[in-house]
């Protein structure tokens, strides 16, 4: 038989298991499920069969008995998918040029699809299997989310709103700013102001660079806000479901400026002048 060397099975009765692995393709039938009755039940989640080509009586043994090695993977909020690529192929020992392939491929949002979340992952798992369970369990979550705010799910809709989250994700300090950020973003849109927010320029590679001068001057991507208005088309990283619920509902303010304290907190102001006491008060 052919198969992949790690296999996801579902929780389920022996019938139930062997009629899943069926429609997946595999050359099984109702008389391995008197087989697998005598082997001993099948386990559920990921089975390490170890070799891509064995025998159907080694297949059905392997379910079981093997049990996949599992390895914890963290996406935290706010990173980009360019570096969470590299956590998975450095983690998972996969090949990073077939998994950035395997994304593309499979997913026409090229930023902020993936919700942030401890993974458990299993080794030996191909990059296509990979993107695929990844994209599959993130998009259920995103659509569950909207279908709780608005009852119900427009992408385009929602993924702009993923687009100014990721900006509230990069810029705020808590969770408790974030709906002060988001209100900040939506007033200076509003009066057509620029963002000219520094988190914007930590997209893709650049997540971890600090920004500075130079690099605002001479990045010419349609992140910069200092040079293009409104939020970027794109989402800048993977964002936690506060930041997209801060997007939707922010503040009631005025607030039009902020700035970082020296305690790491936000300095928030309603015109120039209180923002440029504020600056000072930080540079002093």
């Amino acid at each position: 038989m052919q198969t992949p060397k790690v296999l996801y099975i579902p929780k389920g009765s022996i019938n139930m298991i062997i009629s899943h692995l069926s429609y997946k393709g595999y050359a099984v039938n109702k008389l391995d499920s008197l087989i697998l009755r005598i082997l001993g039940n099948p386990q559920s989640g990921w089975i390490n069969i170890d070799k891509t080509k064995v025998t159907k009586g080694d297949f059905l043994y392997k379910l079981t008995t093997a049990k996949a090695a599992l390895q914890n993977i963290t996406l935290i909020p706010g990173e980009t998918t360019y570096i969470f690529l590299n956590q998975l192929s450095s983690n998972l020992k996969l090949n990073r040029k077939k998994l950035q392939e395997e994304f593309d491929a499979q997913s026409h949002i090229k930023e902020g699809v993936f919700v942030p979340n401890t993974y458990k992952l299993p080794i030996g798992i191909t990059e296509k299997e990979l993107i695929k369970i990844l994209l599959s369990n993130s998009i259920k979550q995103m659509k569950n989310l909207s279908m709780r705010i608005f009852g119900t799910y427009n992408e385009k809709k929602f993924f702009r709103y993923v687009a100014m989250a990721s900006v509230i994700q990069k810029e705020s300090a808590s969770v408790t700013e974030m709906p002060l950020i988001s209100s900040v973003i939506h007033n200076r849109i509003k009066k057509g102001m620029k963002l000219q927010m520094d988190g914007t320029l930590n997209y893709g590679k650049y997540s971890h660079i600090r920004v500075t001068s130079k690099r605002i001057k001479e990045d010419k991507s349609l992140y910069n806000t200092y040079k293009y208005a409104g939020v970027p088309a794109n989402a800048v990283c993977n964002v936690s479901f506060d930041a997209i619920k801060a997007a939707i509902f922010p503040a009631k303010t005025k607030y039009l400026y902020f700035m970082k304290s020296k305690n790491g907190t936000h300095d928030f102001a309603c015109n120039y002048s209180t923002h440029l006491r504020n600056i000072k008060r930080v540079t002093k």
